[in-house]
């Protein structure tokens, strides 16, 4: 995104900037991330849909060649045997443009952060107490 363009607000706003076979894709992988984690809140986070629950959860984008996936690293170490197949770094994983998504991993790999960040929230109130 180009550093003077005034930003997203939403999801939608921000998958309306690409083509319909793109737009398509996010809106199935946003889908996905929906269902694994219905209390989430959508948001918009270093210009990427974002979705946040006791802190960020996973945050996706498209690129020229791929579709970029953000689960942590957490998120990214529990599944590499699965995620092989793809490039990926500490914290995000690429999935090539001109091949399906795997909403099916995706979706395992959300419930995987959504039990995450639960954990977490609970030591963080057990401590308080």
């Amino acid at each position: 995104m180009d550093s003077d363009s005034p930003g997203f607000a939403t999801i939608e706003e921000y998958i309306a900037t690409f083509p319909e076979d793109i737009g398509l894709r996010l809106q199935a992988l946003r889908e996905v991330i929906k269902a694994a984690a219905p209390a989430a809140q959508e948001t918009i986070s270093y210009q990427m849909p974002t979705f946040v629950l006791n802190g960020n959860l996973v945050h996706f984008a498209a690129f020229k060649k791929h579709i970029g996936f953000y689960p942590a690293p957490s998120g990214i170490e529990a599944f590499k045997a699965e995620l092989a197949a793809y490039k990926s770094s500490k914290g995000a994983v690429q999935f090539p443009i001109d091949q399906p998504l795997p909403l099916e991993l995706i979706g395992r790999i959300v419930a995987f952060r959504v039990a995450e960040n639960q954990q977490k929230a609970a030591r963080k109130t057990l401590k308080r107490k």
